[in-house]
């Protein structure tokens, strides 16, 4: 065992191994001192690999010797060396990038050679991880040595972002810290849609430890918005609530919800005939407003549809009377919504608006409307309308120099439910993951389930940080189109249960697992009094080139 200059920590020697099928390198210490996911730096010449440790492989010269316990056969001595001389354990290393040294130093580089026969092993020292994860924000630590790893958030909000974990796995803690470090860092404006009013105020976690709120330690730079007049957040009075113009209502709304409200085919049909007669503003309150099933008498004193009946309006418009009816007895949960009025008592949504372009934080929390459909509903009315805003200012920056865009971030929880296969082409989500990373705004999604997201969505994120998954399908769609996944699949299944995930994607220059720093009293005060950076170091000389 071998300290260079360097900081590193020597572990063993090249010994094979091929690009396609990673490198074998004989370990020379206990293996329990490396484990899976250890990052390393293999020195050859004037090259540095950054590798990540795949796999353990117990191996002998000869299987007589792993088959026999010499130690009862022979002296201590005369077995320790045999078996130092015979068994052996060798490293498997996904190479992930590579440094040049000498005169013209250069990298990181994609991996595109190999070390030589025999070149030293190391686990990666401070300065390596600081070197690869040139970042402002520490999300964690290395497991084996404690080295901060920083994430860099300016890259971070460029793409879409995923926060994936099985129940029980701190996503929820995890997405704080994540979103505090975006408002400190004050890289771009954050919209939550809290669905479970857990991100404003201080709360209690499962164990009754506080938890500090968003709001709480940012109270001027984040925006408490209530859904529905009157709402609290935790007994709370928010900065102003939400409500929502029936006019806002638009048929596609109604289609995202099909499934939620168990819409027959003929849907989109009927919800043409009363844009057609109604105004595309005002069919949601004329359609409310009529009466299913009411009948009067006529002169001849038959029961008919009442004048006011859907059914009268239906036979008038060449509409499906079944069918009509059929829709309004079911948007009648959507009729009787209370957050849903004729006259709002002022624009919520610009406000929204307006607090994200001046690089204000927003907090959406439902409050007691926790249902599915509240949630598919207010978030893809208001997304439909940031995304509108954004474009149009987008445009008018590179057409005619106006100031540039704020950059936006929309946290998305329960993600499936908005991004699955079949609602994916429906939502704006789904837009703003593929499209409008162009007009500065982007997706930071949070689930537990990322097997059930739209597989086109899933390929367009930057950066995914996941906690344990147990489902094999899961675990498939995290690491979904990036390289080497094979050789990761098995690390993210052996993660901790808690406080370990692995990094992945676009957003980071290698995957690395690491474990996640705590949301606590110790996380806020290097947030707020040191910017975030403690524990990360520029110190070049400690490449060891």
């Amino acid at each position: 065992m071998t300290e260079l200059s360097g900081g590193r920590r020597r572990v063993g020697f090249v010994v094979g191994g091929s690009l396609k099928t990673n490198l074998q390198a004989r370990l020379q210490v206990p293996a329990q001192d490396v484990q899976e996911g250890a990052f390393v730096v293999i020195e050859s010449n004037d090259w540095l690999f950054h590798g990540l440790v795949t796999d353990l492989q117990l191996g002998a010269t000869n299987p007589r010797f792993a088959d026999e316990q010499t130690s009862n056969r022979l002296p201590a001595e005369l077995a320790g060396l045999l078996q130092g001389q015979t068994l052996f354990t060798n490293l498997e290393i996904l190479p992930a990038l590579m440094f040049t040294g000498g005169e013209d130093p250069q990298g990181p580089l994609p991996v595109k050679t190999v070390p030589s026969h025999q070149a030293d092993v190391f686990l990666a020292s401070e300065g390596d991880v600081a070197e690869v994860f040139k970042g402002d924000f520490v999300l964690g630590h290395t497991r084996e040595q404690n080295h901060p790893v920083a994430i860099d958030l300016d890259k971070f909000v460029k793409r879409s972002s995923g926060i994936f974990g099985a129940t029980g796995t701190g996503k929820s803690f995890l997405t704080r810290l994540m979103l505090a470090g975006l408002i400190q860092h004050k890289a771009a404006s954050v919209l939550v849609l809290d669905m479970h009013n857990e991100y404003a105020y201080n709360d209690q976690d499962e164990n009754g430890n506080p938890v500090s709120g968003l709001r709480d330690k940012f109270p001027a730079k984040v925006r408490v918005v209530g859904l529905g007049a009157g709402a609290t957040i935790r007994g709370k009075a928010p900065d102003f609530n939400l409500e929502i113009a029936m006019s806002d209502i638009q048929p596609n709304d109604v289609e995202l919800l099909t499934r939620e409200l168990n819409l027959k085919e003929t849907t989109p049909t009927t919800l043409d005939a009363l844009v057609a007669s109604f105004g595309r503003n005002d069919w949601f309150r004329e359609f409310k407003n009529l009466k299913s099933g009411a009948v009067v008498q006529n002169e001849e004193g038959k029961r008919v549809p009442a004048p006011d009946s859907v059914a009268a309006w239906a036979d008038e418009h060449g509409v499906n009377i079944m069918a009509a009816e059929g829709l309004h007895n079911k948007l009648g949960r959507l009729f009787r919504l209370p957050y849903l009025v004729e006259k709002p008592a002022s624009d919520a949504i610009g406000e929204i608006v307006k607090a994200l372009e001046a690089g204000q934080h927003v907090i959406l929390s439902f409050g007691k409307h926790e249902s599915d459909l509240d949630y598919l509903l207010v978030s893809n009315l208001l997304t439909r309308r940031i995304r509108e805003r954004w474009e149009q200012t987008t445009n008018d920056y590179r057409g005619s120099n106006k100031g540039e865009p704020r950059p936006l971030v929309i946290a998305v929880e329960e993600a499936h439910k908005l991004l699955n296969r079949e609602m994916a082409v429906q939502t704006t989500f789904s837009t703003i993951a593929r499209e409008l990373r162009k007009y500065y705004v982007t997706l930071l999604i949070i689930d537990q389930r990322p097997s059930q997201i739209y597989d086109e969505v899933m390929s367009q994120l930057g950066t995914r940080i996941s906690g344990w998954l147990g489902d094999d399908d899961d675990i498939r769609a995290v690491l979904s189109g990036l390289a080497g996944r094979e050789a990761l699949r098995g690390m993210l299944a052996r993660l901790q249960p808690k406080e370990e995930v692995l990094l992945l994607g676009w957003g980071v220059p290698m995957p690395l697992p690491i474990r996640s720093r705590r949301y606590d009293d110790t996380f806020w005060e290097e947030l707020q009094g040191k910017g975030g950076k403690k524990g990360v170091k520029r110190v070049d000389e400690e490449l060891g080139f």
